[in-house]
């Protein structure tokens, strides 16, 4: 029985956006874990549909379109039916199916699931003159943007959806202190959602938090953590479900 419920006993914090943990939820009980949700932000439309329904239009366009997340193909299908001649990619397999659903037959999606892997994929290597539609949100990283510059595309953007802090209340927190002997694992796949939860919890509940172990999708969200407070930190193979759930099984 123990063999298939490896994290009996086990804390897992999921920081994703508001409304979109549940499934990882699910897998989390399914292995014996007790899933903490623990938003990093919410997301919402665009607050001018008509300018996103623009530039949208204008990305799809474009000789290459990447969206950026799931929630660009959900907003994107609330503003028009998606239909484009471009080559299609995603920065993982989440965004990838989500495409397909949408009705894209081929999507390029990299092995590596993240920017870095997108900007190694053949495709977007000689863009020097070509058009390149981003579809997402405002805000990030954007080291999409600085690299497919630098290396000759126009870049267009769409901005869908947009993000805002998630709204933690007692509930979070005393979810978090709850049961603080047990082990505690912070999945952890944006820096933005770092700031927002360690701004946003009490004293308390943040020093229970910092006592866990992050479980980040890249280097850089390793040396996040740590400048955060985080004394534990896993390196995962990527952001996806699996390889971070793996990560704390290993």
């Amino acid at each position: 029985m123990a063999a298939r419920r490896p994290l009996k006993g086990v804390r897992i914090a999921i920081t994703r956006p508001a409304g979109t943990g549940a499934a990882l939820a699910n897998r989390v009980r399914a292995l014996g874990g007790t899933p903490l949700l623990l938003p990093g932000s919410s997301l919402r439309a665009a607050t001018d549909a008509r300018t996103a329904r623009a530039s949208l239009r204008k990305a799809l366009a474009c000789d290459a379109v990447i969206f950026t997340s799931p929630a660009a193909v959900k907003f994107s299908r609330r503003l028009e039916a998606l239909r484009s001649r471009a080559i299609v990619l995603a920065p993982g397999s989440g965004t990838q199916r989500a495409l397909l659903r949408a009705g894209f037959r081929n999507v390029i999606a990299p092995a590596r699931e993240d920017s870095e892997g997108l900007l190694a994929l053949p495709v977007l290597r000689n863009v020097r003159g070509k058009c390149i539609g981003i579809v997402g949100a405002a805000g990030g990283r954007g080291l999409l943007d600085r690299k497919l510059a630098a290396r000759g595309a126009e870049v267009i953007h769409a901005h869908v959806y947009e993000r805002t802090p998630a709204r933690l209340d007692r509930r979070h927190a005393d979810a978090v202190c709850r049961n603080a002997r047990g082990p505690l694992y912070v999945l952890l796949s944006s820096s933005e959602a770092l700031a927002n939860i360690t701004a946003s919890l009490p004293g308390g509940a943040l020093r229970a938090l910092l006592g866990g172990t992050v479980v980040a999708s890249s280097a850089r969200l390793v040396a996040a953590a740590r400048k955060a407070g985080f004394a534990r930190v896993l390196r995962a193979e990527s952001a996806h479900a699996g390889d971070m759930l793996d990560t704390i099984l290993e």
